[in-house]
């Protein structure tokens, strides 16, 4: 099976190219804007035309999507989230190949949930940041396109390489600073918030699975399971050995506030995937538990003190 990665030097798409290349059946072809991937292009400023061209010369049987950004100002989320998606779809329609498209969506797509609730995939996306907007665009792009395509929206993706400006990454990162420094008290605000951490390495196999099947539409990738920041914080410091003691500050004034969803990435203080779709249509189960997730994560963080 030929694939062909797009975003393979971000978080997910490092994992992803590793858990496909373990595919002795897969061939992968790596396109990004780096000078490290097999063929550079960016897509948020690249044609339909000549990405069309080169997906005539590579003829993958299937297009993986990892591309995309995370932070910035609408206007970079919106080309890099949305431009690109569509210049994806473009292409592929133009292109003879007939590739399936996996395209990795994201659970800010939903916006806030009620608390104690599970997200299933019927829920109507009320995204609440110029992020989730943009990834929700993209969706109804793939999903509006006619292409044989499935979205894949992830929760909150952990483990290796987890991003520095993410909740647990900066969480890790100040751990990092007080344990370098001698610090005894450590105090985080923002603790109260409730997300679905799934391992990136499980959203990698997801995405395996999704080339090899023939499902389509939005399918839900998480854990189906809700953590506490503060309790996945507290797994930290027990992987790092911090003796000293946690502060938590008080969240109204630690933490911006817009409209009714309170945490930058527009999802309110809770959020909780109903997984059921990926396990009846893909075959998949997460495996890796937050602990091992966490202390990978501190594993990495320790190495630059």
């Amino acid at each position: 099976m030929r694939v062909l990665l797009l975003g393979a030097d971000g978080f997910l798409g490092r994992h992803v190219a590793e858990r496909l290349l373990a595919d002795p059946a897969v061939q992968l072809t790596a396109l990004g804007r780096r000078d490290d991937s097999d063929v550079r292009f960016d897509l948020s400023s690249g044609s339909p035309g000549a990405l069309a061209r080169f997906f005539d010369a590579v003829h993958p049987g299937t297009v993986v999507n990892c591309a995309g950004a995370t932070r910035g100002g609408a206007r970079d989320l919106t080309r890099h989230n949305t431009v690109a998606v569509a210049t994806v779809c473009e292409a592929l329609r133009r292109s003879s190949c007939g590739a399936r498209l996996v395209h990795l969506g994201c659970a800010s797509e939903y916006g806030p949930s009620p608390t104690g609730s599970s997200t299933g995939e019927d829920a109507v996306p009320r995204p609440g940041g110029p992020y989730g907007v943009s990834k929700l665009a993209a969706t109804e792009l793939v999903l509006g396109s006619g292409l044989d395509a499935i979205v894949l929206r992830v929760f909150s993706p952990v483990g290796p390489g987890t991003p520095p400006a993410s909740p647990l990454g900066r969480l890790a990162e100040a751990l990092r600073r007080a344990m370098q420094n001698g610090d005894g008290d450590l105090k985080l605000g923002g603790l109260g918030m409730q997300r679905d951490f799934v391992d990136v390495r499980d959203v990698a196999r997801a995405v395996h699975a999704a080339s090899l099947s023939a499902a389509q539409g939005v399918v839900n990738i998480g854990t189906g399971r809700a953590v506490r920041l503060r309790d996945a914080v507290a797994h930290l410091a027990r992987a790092a050995g911090f003796g000293g003691a946690l502060h938590e500050l008080d969240e109204s004034a630690a933490l911006p506030t817009a409209g009714s969803a309170p945490y930058p990435d527009g999802c309110g203080a809770w959020q909780q995937a109903d997984v059921r779709t990926a396990r009846d249509r893909l075959g998949w189960r997460p495996r890796i538990g937050l602990d091992e997730s966490l202390a990978d994560i501190w594993m990495e963080a320790a190495c630059r003190i």
